[in-house]
């Protein structure tokens, strides 16, 4: 089945050929093809261009998109959309003046979502984490990393990769597992962090590999939760299994995470609040993808990712929502795209690139999503009718979207 969308008034993200991740000041450069057409087949991009070459094809659905914007769908790299219930009393706590730190001694934080997720049947928690995968499948996304984390048992971790690969199997957006369950220490493993370690490396690891859930491994690299060297033995346990590490790191403090991560091959580096000068040489000669969370930093009020000295710099960034029930509860990006530009001094292009092609790279989909290139797969996003695609980060509470499509199939 073909599908042609014509009449375009801008098609975003045009690579004729296969790149990876775009740096530096690559990012500000977002090829685009005005009044120009989309061929699809099934679920794959093989054809686009500019109208005057516009191919003349039989059995074909065509639909004119005069005046409106076709882009990448977004690819969210970085979320905990498995969960149970809410930490809504945390908001308000927040907003009473508790600081993240205070709640956690006080038992809420990871820790609270874990309660709860120990307490929910597999089934409740697969039916609430739908809801949130549906959400955000209708504000653009199209291809989406969700990670594990609030188990923190064997049982627990399970628990929830398993409700991850049944939402992987009942819906077309592409979906890539991560095993966290070194996001915390456990109540019972407080004072005695090895334990905790071995159970994730000799128990957890092991169990999830078996069954095979997880396609990367990560923890929560951080003052007060775990250390360099901690992470590094959890991240070459995993290696092991096959599982490439995607770190929670410099959220709060930079402790030489960063090199760890670098010498450890870590495909991403995600939050990044706190960055050194250090940190950013270590980024400019790896292949770790930085990956700047900016709505975790409007929801809880801490700093933002220097996202224009680390591009300035030269690097590679990618955005992505970090969904979750207690920092960011929201998994839209149309938000995470316009806070790069209105809070991180980031351009328009910058933000798309970062939200599309290097969140792509930072996911392990670079050849499958991020761009409008022949080959990769029909997941796009079609607007409403709009004088210029600047207007998505402009209009920063409007829903711009009119249709999304992923993998040849418009969603409901």
């Amino acid at each position: 089945m073909k599908t042609l969308f014509i009449n375009i008034k801008e098609l975003i993200q045009t690579r004729d050929k296969l790149i990876e991740k775009v740096s530096g000041k690559e990012m500000n450069i977002l090829p685009k093809i005005e009044n120009a057409f989309l061929l699809i087949e099934d679920n794959l991009i093989i054809g686009f261009g500019s109208m005057i070459d516009c191919p003349k094809t039989e059995n074909t659905t065509v639909i004119d998109a005069t005046g409106k914007i076709i882009l990448p769908a977004w690819v969210d790299s970085h979320t905990h959309i498995v969960y149970a219930g809410n930490r809504v009393q945390e908001f308000v706590d927040r907003i009473n003046g508790l600081s993240y730190k205070e709640i956690a001694l006080r038992g809420g934080g990871i820790l609270n979502s874990a309660k709860k997720l120990q307490e929910t049947s597999e089934d409740t928690i697969y039916q609430e984490s739908k809801i949130r995968l549906e959400e955000i499948m209708s504000q653009g996304t199209g291809a989406v990393e969700i990670k594990s984390g609030y188990g923190l048992s064997v049982e627990g971790e399970l628990k929830m990769l398993r409700v991850i690969k049944r939402l992987k199997e009942n819906y077309p957006i592409a979906i890539k597992a991560t095993f966290l369950g070194a996001h915390a220490f456990p109540v019972a493993y407080k004072e005695n962090h090895s334990a905790y370690i071995d159970l994730i490396i000799n128990k957890m690891i092991p169990a999830i590999a078996n069954e095979k859930l997880a396609d990367y491994i990560d923890a929560f690299l951080e003052t007060g939760y775990f250390s360099v060297d901690e992470t590094i033995q959890i991240m070459q346990a995993g290696k092991k299994h096959g599982l490439q590490a995607k770190i929670h790191v410099n959220q709060f403090t930079t402790i030489g995470g960063i090199k760890a991560c670098v010498e450890n091959e870590a495909l991403s580096v995600d939050h990044l609040e706190i960055v050194s000068d250090d940190d950013i040489e270590l980024l400019k000669n790896s292949q770790t993808m930085p990956v700047a969370l900016p709505n975790c930093s409007y929801f809880i009020s801490i700093p933002y990712t220097p996202a224009r000295k680390m591009i300035d710099a030269g690097l590679a960034l990618a955005l992505a929502s970090d969904f979750n029930p207690g920092t960011t509860p929201s998994g839209n990006m149309n938000f995470v795209v316009a806070s790069a530009c209105i809070k991180m001094e980031m351009t328009p292009e910058e933000s798309i690139n970062a939200a599309t092609i290097n969140g792509a790279y930072a996911m392990g989909l670079s050849k499958t999503h991020g761009s409008i290139t022949i080959g990769k797969k029909a997941t796009i996003i079609i607007t409403k009718p709009l004088n210029s695609f600047y207007q998505i980060p402009y209009e920063f509470t409007s829903n711009l979207i009119e249709k999304v499509m992923i993998e040849g199939q418009f969603i409901k």
